[in-house]
């Protein structure tokens, strides 16, 4: 017998899905929200919201251990599956005194570098057998999305031992060709760093860090890298060259230049994501690509950060591509428009005279 909590919460994560929404909010004094192709939009038809639903909504979503793990915290990620294979990845917390909750879909299905419309230079990236692979980007703008496919590519094509750490696990995969471990912090490990430090007496190939977060996670990440392992990992940075700035930050100053040249040994390319409205619905990525050539490895030694959009720009034939061109390139095919690629521009001069 379902409790009325149980049903309204089935009936509105079923709206979510027929209505293709990415996002689903539970805000007090709001009726629930969903997002669209990027748009918020309220769901009018259904009763304002409050403390003591939004709670009761919560209680369905939460097991025990969470429920004390949130009222410790006072916010939490966790995941949580519905019907038969969908998944979202859920962030409860309290803001002004009272409760809220961000369900995001996790699509049931992989899907192939091919159909995200990623770059083909993903390929070189999961070729790759050791070192350390970058997906950055705001949130929300198809990290998780792109590296569940890479990862899969993987699965499908290489005999390999696939492990990955998240908070929560979000999508699942399905052994194939390789076998995959996967790890949930506070269910299946403390933390990222211990994680990460057992990795290398688990006979893995390949890690995906579902975030590099802290110190302690980023020097195990580099340390893996180091020692002949294929890792991938994401940040919440805008480009490459922040996201270099910030690894290196994350360290006290006299580490900083060890640091520096661990990265520039281990750090093999960054992929830059922007997700964005597409003409006539749906959303397609722009990107930026670094890889690590002498000149990147140069500059980070050199603490000269400042320098790789210039050597992006300048490194082409090497399958470099700045944001910017990419973001030109989906105007000029007619599959965004002028003002949505404008909002993420970098240099607006260079992107007109691309246009033009």
């Amino acid at each position: 017998m379902y409790k009325a909590s149980e049903l309204e919460l089935n009936k509105l994560l079923s709206l979510v899905l027929e209505r293709d929404a990415s996002d689903l909010h539970l805000i007090v004094s709001e009726p629930p929200i969903i997002r669209v192709d990027t748009q918020l939009l309220r769901l009018d038809n259904y009763q304002v919201l409050t403390n003591d639903s939004i709670n009761d909504l919560l209680n369905v979503l939460l097991n025990e251990r969470q429920r004390e793990m949130f009222e410790k915290q006072m916010h939490i990620d966790f995941s949580y599956s519905f019907k038969d294979n969908v998944r979202f990845r859920v962030n409860a917390y309290r803001q002004k005194g009272v409760l809220a909750v961000a369900l995001r879909t996790i699509p049931n299905r992989i899907k192939t570098i091919e159909e995200l419309n990623l770059p083909s230079m993903v390929r070189r990236f999961i070729d790759r057998r050791q070192g350390l692979v970058l997906v950055v980007g705001p949130t929300g703008h198809g990290k998780s999305t792109a590296l569940a496919s890479m990862i899969d590519e993987i699965n499908n094509t290489r005999a390999d031992h696939i492990l990955t750490i998240e908070d929560p696990v979000e999508f699942v995969f399905t052994p194939n060709r390789s076998i995959v471990s996967q790890r949930e912090v506070f269910v299946d490990t403390p933390d990222f760093a211990t994680a990460l430090k057992a990795a290398l007496r688990e006979d893995i190939n390949d890690v995906l860090v579902g975030e590099m977060r802290d110190l302690e996670s980023i020097a195990a990440a580099l340390t893996i890298a180091e020692t002949g392992h294929l890792v991938f990992g994401t940040l919440h940075t805008n480009d490459a060259a922040q996201s270099i700035d910030r690894i290196v930050d994350v360290f006290p100053s006299h580490q900083q230049p060890q640091i520096r040249s661990q990265l520039a040994n281990v750090l093999y390319g960054v992929l830059s994501l922007r997700l964005l409205p597409k003409a006539g619905g749906g959303r397609i990525p722009a990107y930026e690509i670094m890889v690590t050539n002498h000149a990147i490895k140069n500059v980070i030694r050199d603490n000269k950060i400042y320098e790789i959009p210039n050597i992006i720009h300048t490194s082409l034939e090497e399958g470099m591509v700045p944001l910017d061109k990419t973001l030109a390139l989906l105007v000029k095919q007619g599959l965004v428009e002028l003002e949505v690629a404008q909002a993420h521009v970098a240099d607006n001069e260079y992107f007109l005279s691309l246009i033009s």
